[in-house]
Order: C-alpha cells, then sequence, then structure tokens
C-alpha cells in the first residue's frame, strides 16, 4: 500500500571516494546532495532501496510555516522560499504551489491557542489572518459545521512528495551527485576517533563526512555505532480520493481531519490529530525521554500492541562491517495504514463538507514518521565523532522544512555560515 513514485535510476558505478556520503534518500538526503553538489563538494548518496520510497512520499505534501513551533519558523521561512523555486532551480516539476493553508477550530480553547501564534507568526513577519466561524465555514468549501473560527495563511502551500524528491534527487545528479540505490551503508570507518568512510554492501567509500538521513532507520544505525539517537517510530496514514466537486484550492486542517488537493485531480485526506504508536522494545528503552511528549500528547497519540513488537525484538540491533544488516532485509518500509483512523476521516469529510459527499478512494498507504522527544529535529554534528553530521529526527514536518534543512546541513558540512541558528536542533540537547 505504496503511492507511485517517479523512479530514480541507480549510477551503475560507485565512486571509491567522495567528500561526503550521504545515507538516506528521502527529502533530507536528496536536498543535502543537491545543494552540496551545487556548492561544488563531492557527494555520493547512499538509499538501501529505492529513492523517496518511504516517509517521503508518504506524508501529506504540505510545505508551511502556520502553526509550527517556534524554534523551526526560521527554518520553515527558508523552506518556503526555497520550494517556490525549487521547480525553477531544478529544472523538473515539483507539484509547488501556493495554495494557502486554513485551520479551523470548534472551540474558544483552540482559537486563543491560535491568537498566541499569531502573536508569534506577528514578530517572525508571516501573514497570518484570524478568520470568524462563517469565513472559515465559506473558506472551507461551504462546510457545514458550527466552527468557532480560523487561522489562515495564504503564503503556505504544498508540493507532491512523490514527484519532488525524486526531482531533486535527478537533480542533484545533474550537478554531479552520484546517487546509488539498493546500495545499503552497512558501517562508519574511523580513523584516529573520526569518521573516514563508509562500509557499503556493495564495499567501502573512502570520506571526509557522512550525513545520516536515515529517518525511521537513523536510531538503528547510530546505535550500531554506539551513537543513543532519541527518536520512536510513529505510523501516519493518507487516503487519496477523486469525485470531488467544489472543494478549495487551499489545503485545510481541523480538530479531526485534513485535506490537500492533489495534481491527480483529488485529494489527499487524512486523520488529523491522531497519530498511532505501537508499543516495542524501544518505547520501554526510551521511556523515560518520552514520557513528558506523551504525557503532552495523550489525545492525540494512540498506543497499540501489534506485531512490530515482536518484528523490533527479533531484529539485530548489532552487526558488523560483513553482515548483512537490517537495512538489507528490509529494502523499503511499507506498514499497513491505520485504517479505523482513515475511514473516520472518510466519514468526517462526508458528513460536514458538502463536496466530499460523492468522492471515491482510490488508494491509501502507511508511512513511520521518526519522532524526537520534543517534536523537533535533530540537525548538526556530533560532537563524540568528528566527521558524522546528523540529519534527523524530523517528526512529521521533513517534507515541509526539507529544503531548508537539506541547505543548511550542506553549510554545516563545508562550514559556511549556517542560514539559520543551529542551536535549536544540536544533537546535545537531549
Amino acid at each position: 500500500m505504496a503511492p507511485k513514485v517517479d523512479r530514480v535510476r541507480s549510477d551503475e558505478h560507485m565512486p571509491d571516494s567522495a567528500h561526503v556520503v550521504i545515507i538516506g534518500g528521502g527529502v533530507i538526503g536528496v536536498t543535502t546532495a543537491f545543494f552540496l553538489a551545487r556548492a561544488g563538494v563531492s557527494v555520493v548518496l547512499c538509499e538501501k532501496g529505492e529513492i523517496a520510497a518511504e516517509q517521503s512520499s508518504r506524508n501529506w505534501g504540505w510545505t508551511r510555516v502556520m502553526g509550527r513551533d517556534e524554534r523551526e519558523l526560521p527554518l520553515g521561512q527558508l523552506s518556503l522560499e526555497l520550494w517556490r523555486n525549487l521547480s525553477s532551480l531544478t529544472g523538473r516539476e515539483t507539484g509547488f504551489r501556493q495554495c494557502g493553508i486554513l485551520y479551523a477550530c470548534d472551540d474558544q480553547k483552540q482559537l486563543d491557542e491560535f491568537l498566541a501564534w499569531k502573536g508569534i507568526a506577528d514578530r517572525y513577519q508571516i501573514r497570518t489572518s484570524i478568520l470568524d466561524g462563517a469565513r472559515t465555514a465559506e473558506m472551507a468549501g461551504g462546510a457545514q459545521r458550527p466552527f468557532k473560527g480560523g487561522l489562515y495563511c495564504p503564503t503556505d502551500g504544498r508540493a507532491e512528495p512523490t514527484m519532488a524528491v525524486p526531482a531533486i534527487a535527478e537533480a542533484a545528479r545533474g550537478e554531479g551527485a552520484a546517487i546509488l540505490t539498493h546500495c545499503a551503508v552497512r558501517t562508519l570507518d574511523r580513523q584516529g576517533g573520526r569518521v573516514s568512510g563508509v562500509v557499503t554492501e556493495r564495499g567501502t567509500i573512502r570520506c571526509d563526512t557522512v550525513v545520516l538521513a536515515g529517518g525511521a532507520w537513523s536510531r538503528l544505525f547510530a546505535g550500531n555505532e554506539g551513537i543513543d539517537l532519541p527518536a520512536l517510530n510513529v505510523l501516519g496514514s493518507v487516503m487519496r480520493v477523486d469525485n470531488v466537486e467544489g472543494a478549495p484550492e487551499e489545503s485545510v486542517g481541523g480538530s479531526d481531519f485534513a485535506f490537500r488537493r492533489n495534481l491527480q485531480g483529488g485529494y489527499n485526506i487524512s486523520r488529523r490529530n491522531a497519530s498511532v504508536s505501537e508499543i516495542t522494545p524501544d518505547t520501554f528503552r526510551q521511556f523515560h525521554k518520552f514520557i513528558g511528549s506523551y504525557m503532552r500528547g495523550r489525545k492525540e497519540l494512540r498506543l497499540r500492541l501489534g506485531r512490530r513488537f515482536l518484528d523490533e525484538l527479533r531484529m539485530r540491533r548489532r552487526w558488523s562491517a560483513d553482515s548483512v544488516t537490517p537495512f538489507e532485509q528490509i529494502r523499503i518500509l511499507d506498514p499497513e495504514p491505520t485504517h479505523d483512523l482513515l475511514e473516520e476521516a472518510a466519514r468526517v469529510l462526508k458528513r460536514d463538507f458538502p463536496p466530499f459527499r460523492t468522492m471515491r478512494e482510490v488508494e491509501r498507504w502507511g508511512g513511520m514518521i521518526d519522532v524526537t522527544p520534543d517534536a523537533v529535529p535533530i540537525i548538526g554534528e556530533v560532537g563524540s565523532l568528528p566527521g558524522l553530521v546528523l540529519g534527523t529526527g524530523f517528526s512529521g514536518h521533513g517534507f515541509g522544512i526539507g529544503p531548508g534543512a537539506g541547505k543548511l546541513l550542506s553549510e554545516i558540512v563545508t562550514g559556511a555560515r549556517p542560514s539559520v541558528d543551529l542551536a535549536p536542533f544540536r544533537y546535545d540537547r537531549f
């Protein structure tokens, strides 16, 4: 149950060396490769499966600053600026459209939260408007729901994950990056206490710097290298529908629904404010780090015990460079979506939004989201291992802020002045 992704062919030749090796072919990895290659840096991107085959093609496709944690706002603003120019920069269609995003709220408490966030947005010169209930319902496609009000940001947008990430990967190759698929990195090589290369399933690549952008797999890889990366995986689910007439161009989210138009002519929908976290051995290993986030998100997070507990219990957590790794055993993480949440979202949309009453399901899918304890990504160097740079833990925000994150990671690698403050994203904050 996966969306159809534009396929990116692999380079046939694997370089013996490069300045940088990137682990992971999702949005963070490919944007980092693109900006490094544009800066004249030799870079090899290694992906265990296919480009954008996991969460980077399975997300909502929203490119927003509205509602973000204040620590992410400068990175979100940088990313939006880049999104607006990526199709021309890459010479390929990314599906970006500046459609605006509307958040609708049901009660005064939510509206007060919107008002407080607008105060933050004003300091960053982000254009937002507070709407009354009638205007919110009108903008949301004539919704028949008594909204209390809404928060609208006209400069936010959307892009097509299945197109955008492959497009950026091909553009990175056009700038000189090597793109290797079905080439899992097994371990890091080290000399003198720092990174000196990587060992892949196809051989060794010497390098000065490694960027770990492995998404839901980053914690497992880092753990084998003796690095305790705080992250848990949460399941998100999306449904694509068509036969919808009269729904708005704007992307809209409420307390229990979300939808956005897609380039296929339909809409992607989801159940907002509800994610599934399956209980696994890692849940217990990291309980003390995540107890605060569990408590804050207890109304939105649904804990479940299922097959994944045994799957992860049996999965190897330690291996050597000459061993077959979990990354080779599971090339593409393709989880079953949470069907009851998708069906709940569909019922809400049909009940409250007349344009969706004729909708027809086309497909549905699930994707694993790597979440940090504070839901803010880790971007930066690992002090205990020079030469290793982390770009992970994007907590469901990676697609939207991916271009800015890739640019920031390229600046870290090259020693250029960072476009935004690195302090909120440092690894050692945990």
